[in-house]
Formats: C-alpha cells, sequence, structure tokens
C-alpha cells in the first residue's frame, strides 16, 4: 500500500506466496477508503469478515456471523470520532454474540501524526484491558477517562466560577480537603482549584483564573475520595 496498491492488491500480493494463508486472517484498508478481507479455510469456525467504506471486520471462533455483520452495521451508523465509532461497533458485535470462548480482553489503538501526549507520538489512543469480566465495556470506561485527561476544553463547557458554579466548586474542594474552614476568600478558591487541577492532571482543562472546565467539575463531584 506504501507503493500505492490498493487494499485488494495487497491482499492478493501477500496471500499469493504464502503456503500457511488457509490459517490467516485479515483486514486491511487503503487509504482511498476501499478494504479487502480474508479467511483462511482452516481458521475455527465461525470465522469470516465483512468489509464497507474505510472498514473491515473479521474474527474467528465466533458464535456466528451476527458478530461482524452487526459490527459493520453500527459501525456505518454511529455518529463521533473513529475511536468512538470503533467502540460501538465492538460493543455491538460482543452484544450480538461474539466470540464462542467468552469474553476476557478488549484494546483499542488509534493512531494520529503527533497525536500523542505533548505531541511526542503518534499514539492518539492506545488503550487495552487484558483480563476482565465485561472488557468492552471496561474498556469503554477507561476510554471516556482517557478523554477526559488528555483532550482539550470544549468552549461550551467553559464557565465562570460565580453562583451555583462557585458554590458547587466551594463545597467539594472542601469535602476533598483542598479547601479548610467555612469562611474562604476567592484567591484561596482560586488556589485549592489550582491544587486540585494539578493533583489529578488535569493541565490540560486549566482554564485562566476565575473560570473552570465543567467536565472537571462534574469528575469533582463523583470523586468518592
Amino acid at each position: 500500500m506504501e507503493q500505492g496498491k490498493s487494499a485488494q492488491e495487497t491482499l492478493e500480493a501477500i496471500l499469493a506466496d504464502d503456503p500457511d494463508k488457509e490459517i490467516r486472517q485479515v483486514g486491511l484498508n487503503d487509504a482511498n477508503g476501499d478494504a479487502a478481507t480474508f479467511t483462511g479455510s482452516a481458521c475455527y469456525n465461525w470465522a469470516g469478515g465483512v468489509t464497507g467504506p474505510h472498514f473491515s471486520a473479521q474474527g474467528n471462533i465466533l458464535v456466528d456471523e451476527k458478530t461482524v455483520q452487526a459490527m459493520s452495521e453500527i459501525f456505518q451508523k454511529a455518529e463521533g470520532t473513529l475511536a468512538e465509532r470503533l467502540l460501538a461497533a465492538l460493543d455491538a458485535g460482543q452484544e450480538a454474540g461474539g466470540d464462542n470462548r467468552g469474553k476476557q480482553s478488549a484494546a483499542l489503538y488509534v493512531v494520529k501524526e503527533k497525536g500523542g501526549y505533548g505531541g511526542y507520538n503518534d499514539r492518539y489512543i492506545d488503550l487495552r484491558v487484558d483480563d476482565h469480566p465485561d472488557p468492552i465495556k471496561e474498556l469503554i470506561r477507561i476510554y471516556q477517562l482517557q478523554r477526559l485527561y488528555f483532550s482539550t476544553s470544549k468552549p461550551e463547557k467553559i464557565a465562570s466560577v460565580e453562583g451555583k458554579v462557585k458554590t458547587e466548586v466551594t463545597q467539594h474542594l472542601k469535602r476533598l480537603g483542598y479547601l479548610p474552614g467555612d469562611d474562604t476568600s476567592d484567591d484561596e478558591i482560586y488556589q485549592a482549584l489550582t491544587t486540585f487541577i494539578h493533583t489529578e492532571n488535569f493541565e490540560m482543562r486549566e482554564q485562566k483564573r476565575g473560570w473552570i472546565d465543567l467536565e472537571v467539575l462534574e469528575f469533582m463531584k463523583n470523586n468518592k475520595r
């Protein structure tokens, strides 16, 4: 594909001289949004795959073909980022049957040029759940945490620390031990909020003095520490 071959041309090339191709399974997507998939005849049933615009979905040792069909349908219907559509597809595949052996692990890997932390690498999203009774649901949970910590604030989620917001910020900073006493000045509130943000690693969502990301406030409310 780096040489300009399509997904289908690349698939044919890598299978042509492979003596073990009947035990292989592979999915490919090229830069034009075309996809190709292959499942060898020696793969354990149920095994197979489907393709569509910008995606391929395949699996083996599945309950039946409904798993990849559900993944295909939901990926095409789902809205949101690529990661969110992939997670929706995984979740739908599991609900449709999933692996015939049960559930254990799940992973999500999305690459974006300089998309990693601080722009130092291309690992935009790199999450995995190695052993969990409900791994896809857990993957969705930690994805939401990853976005909370590493995404920048949405303009519509930035609010002034006044009125009800100020009351809630003060209440929860006290509950979490960042603000002592009952009588607190604005300076003390803002300093305590800064300390909380830095302690919880929310630097990506830190606002100028007197403002807060409401998603940080929501996290503060749900923090049971």
